[in-house]
């Protein structure tokens, strides 16, 4: 399976608590902080909420 590197490039000030735990979950603790993941249907779920908030690459 492919991976996906994800990278915040907005803050998280402001934004809904739903948002703010999206990025815990992935992993995201502060900006241009990047992680990387397994390219499934549940990780980019969670990346198209987040589309506004970080940057997203294929690995």
């Amino acid at each position: 399976m492919s991976k996906i590197r994800v990278t915040q490039i907005k803050s998280k000030i402001g934004q809904p608590e739903r948002q703010k735990r999206i990025l815990a979950a992935l992993g995201i603790k502060k900006m241009h902080q990047t992680v990387e993941h397994e390219n499934t249907p549940q990780i980019m779920g969670m990346v198209q909420k987040l589309k506004h908030l970080v940057k997203v690459e294929n690995i």
